[in-house]
């Protein structure tokens, strides 16, 4: 478990109309993406602005890390380890 959490990343201020599978498919690029989840509202529905990936391997997390840009929709999005 501790080697997945070290795989895990925090991604922020996405547009609200990014979907697991479009997370998925952005950082798909850098690795094999076993998880892609945007949080949303329990109440409304709509997305929260943020979601989390977790790569396969260490290469996948490491690839998004060291890319100083991430731009989805238009967006340049917050990156960072998630804690746990």
């Amino acid at each position: 478990m501790a080697a997945r959490a070290a795989r895990k990343l925090f991604i922020g201020n996405l547009p609200w109309t990014v979907s697991n599978r479009e997370l998925k498919t952005y950082f798909s690029e850098f690795g094999h993406v076993v998880l892609a989840s945007v949080v949303f509202d329990r109440n409304t529905g709509l997305s929260r602005g943020y979601g989390f990936i977790v790569f396969s391997t260490q290469g996948g997390y490491d690839g998004v890390a060291n890319r100083q840009n991430h731009v989805l929709e238009g967006s340049n999005l917050v990156i960072q380890a998630a804690s746990n």
